[in-house]
């Protein structure tokens, strides 16, 4: 369904890593699952490692952040891949120390497709709640026209979507609802799946993506990758200092400088509905969940090797595919964390 040149290109590079991370013969496959918001730029990470180290690959299940929880708790895999980070209860279930490895932010644009309208519409934390919520049930309703008197909003029903799988996207996505309302934090409240009053479920990010451009008068929410190279529009929301702002790198990074001076070395943070005026208030760390003391030895030298590849030199890629770097002043927080990696030798 992508419509561009650069989306075909992305594709071609899924497809790419999905065949080569298939063939056991090419090495040591360093095996990983979970995340769907951050597979995009995960793929082009693990095709282009492939030329620094040709003895690894990478097998990557996108099966979303719970699948990714339970694939590492069953110590089934190298590597979870989560949006949401772990509670202290999980963490003490875990048969060994688990680790949260930061790799990069993101936002969660809040998109939808209106025929005739195009980019441009802005929405309030409580319209976007109240839409959520099944109060706001028209696209003309005055509310959102009070907002958007530019846009002639048409007389048809909002179609609502939701990740219908455990999404860290929908924890985020969750997170910042409960953060800004006090209805939905005491109704919903926020999870990798919540019991939502209305809407249409779609698996996976790319689910969300095909309902949404199949579907006139539809609005979802997807990593801000997704909605780019799939030309979706994506809304502008009113942030914690009264500015609307667009889902964009800099409105991303923003959301971080903040969130910094309470950031302890778990990283276990939440970066929604943080102020400044620049701020894009719907915006998640992504974390991969690495055991600190590695079983196998090969494996765990490769793992570690290839993380602080990803944190020193994968900043261009990061930045091409619209995923945010972490700030400096994190990263070298987060090399020390990689450091303390032990396998056996």
């Amino acid at each position: 369904m992508f419509t561009t040149t650069r989306a075909f290109i992305f594709s071609l590079i899924l497809l790419v890593v999905s065949s080569a991370a298939g063939q056991a013969s090419a090495g040591t496959v360093l095996e990983g699952a979970g995340a769907t918001f951050p597979y995009p730029l995960y793929s082009k990470w693990f095709r282009d490692y492939a030329t620094v180290n040709p003895n690894v690959s990478f097998s990557y299940a996108a099966i979303g952040s719970g699948g990714g929880v339970r694939r590492i708790m069953d110590q089934a895999a190298d590597f979870g891949a989560s949006d949401v980070y772990l509670t202290d209860e999980e963490l003490k279930g875990a048969p060994a120390k688990l680790l949260h490895i930061p790799t990069v932010m993101g936002a969660v644009a809040v998109t939808y497709n209106l025929p005739g309208i195009g980019s441009g519409v802005k929405l309030t934390s409580d319209v976007l709640a109240g839409i959520y919520l099944g109060k706001i049930t028209r696209w003309d309703d005055p509310l959102l026209s009070h907002q958007n008197p530019a846009l002639k909003l048409p007389d048809e029903p909002i179609t609502v979507v939701y990740r219908s799988d455990r999404s860290g996207t929908s924890s985020i996505f969750t997170d910042y609802l409960s953060n800004v309302n006090a209805e939905w934090d005491k109704k919903i409240g926020k999870g990798v799946n919540v019991d939502w009053p209305v809407g249409v479920g779609a698996k996976g990010s790319s689910g969300v993506v095909r309902q949404i451009m199949d579907t006139p008068y539809t609005i979802g929410y997807v990593e801000i990758a997704y909605a780019l190279e799939n030309e979706l529009a994506s809304a502008q929301l009113k942030n914690k200092s009264g500015r609307f702002v667009k889902p964009t790198m800099l409105a991303t990074r923003a959301a971080a400088v903040g969130a910094m001076k309470k950031m302890k070395d778990d990283y276990r943070i939440s970066l929604v509905n943080q102020p400044g005026q620049n701020a894009y208030p719907i915006v998640g760390l992504t974390w991969l969940l690495v055991y600190q003391q590695q079983k196998d030895a090969e494996r765990g030298k490769m793992l570690v090797e290839f993380l602080k590849w990803e944190l020193k030199h994968a900043e261009k890629m990061t930045t091409t595919l619209y995923y945010t770097p972490l700030p400096k002043k994190l990263a070298v927080m987060v090399e020390k964390t990689i450091n303390s990696i032990r396998y056996q030798q």
